[in-house]
């Protein structure tokens, strides 16, 4: 693996709302210069609105800068096709390759959980480290793979998710009484998902199937965090659901650090407390933190897609 660090590139993070669009003229480094509303249902209309960001902040660049992009969904190394169900335009598309003919430039092209691992794994908390995985622990549950600078891309584009299959637990033992929680249908297909409750609307979930009480993830965790005794049985049990097939992951690929991104990454007696939990169940013992909050949670898609347009 070769990184150009002198290569100025094109960043765009694309969401089902939302272009983010910058320029990174250094490793680690990227000025945001516009957001635009996403065409989600238009390939031509998505392709219009990449080229007027282009033609609008191009100034004194090389016409054949090239554009790297961060995009919600799966990116098909094999088809080349991005599958994002908030994003029905992509579909048909061999993403990377048509857009280098229409750009008139190399595009290439991540999720956004690879991409937030790619910013970690070069330039964040996980710089210089054999094996980096990143986790998003947001809405829902995902995650990225980086190997010796590598981003690992699987099958159909799915590496790291380790928030999909059926492997939530339907028992916890908690204040010696046991718990049966339902297996959820996830928006994926699969029924039992860890994505159904790990993250920030798992714990809300959660919340309501334990208490029967509806509670928004901001208003549970800071009563978690006041010792409220419901709050702090909730978080109690995403903290074991969680931390399960973390460890699983972690024995499996081995990582030197596991670095989190999404809304979640910013409560650091959370991050603190999930780490603590894993390396009670790690094969390996490790005694510094394994779990670690990002250095680029709020803008990885953009820095790590600085940081994929630069791998040769």
């Amino acid at each position: 693996m070769m990184v150009n660090t002198g290569t100025t590139v094109f960043c765009a993070d694309i969401g089902g709302s939302f272009i983010k669009f910058g320029i990174s003229r250094r490793q680690g480094e990227v000025d945001e210069l516009a957001k635009v509303a996403t065409p989600t249902d238009s390939w031509n209309d998505f392709v219009a609105a990449l080229q007027q960001l282009l033609a609008d902040h191009q100034q004194e660049q090389p016409e054949d800068t090239p554009l790297a992009i961060s995009t919600a969904g799966l990116v098909s190394p094999q088809s080349g096709e991005v599958m994002a169900s908030n994003i029905p335009g992509f579909a048909g598309h061999n993403m990377a390759a048509e857009l280098t003919h229409l750009l008139a430039r190399k595009v290439s092209i991540a999720n956004d959980a690879d991409c937030f691992a790619l910013a970690e794994a070069h330039v964040g908390e996980g710089q210089g480290l054999p094996i980096v995985v990143g986790l998003i622990l947001g809405t829902g549950v995902g995650g990225g793979i980086i190997i010796n600078g590598q981003l690992l891309r699987g099958h159909g584009g799915v590496t790291g998710e380790w928030g999909h299959g059926a492997i939530t637990r339907t028992e916890l033992l908690l204040d010696n009484r046991l718990i049966q929680l339902p297996r959820l249908l996830c928006g994926c297909g699969k029924t039992g998902c860890l994505d159904m409750y790990g993250g920030a609307r798992g714990i809300e979930r959660l919340h309501q199937q334990l208490h029967q009480q509806k509670a928004d993830s901001h208003q549970i965790i800071q009563e978690w965090q006041d010792d409220e005794p419901q709050a702090a049985q909730t978080l109690q049990a995403w903290l074991l659901l969680v931390s399960e097939p973390l460890a699983l992951l972690i024995n499996i690929i081995g990582p030197s650090k596991v670095v989190v991104g999404g809304g979640l990454a910013s409560v650091t007696p959370l991050i603190t407390a999930l780490d603590q939990q894993v390396r009670t169940a790690t094969l390996h013992s490790y005694p510094q933190p394994l779990i670690v909050p990002g250095r680029f949670v709020d803008h990885g898609g953009l820095v790590g897609a600085s940081v994929l347009g630069r791998l040769r």
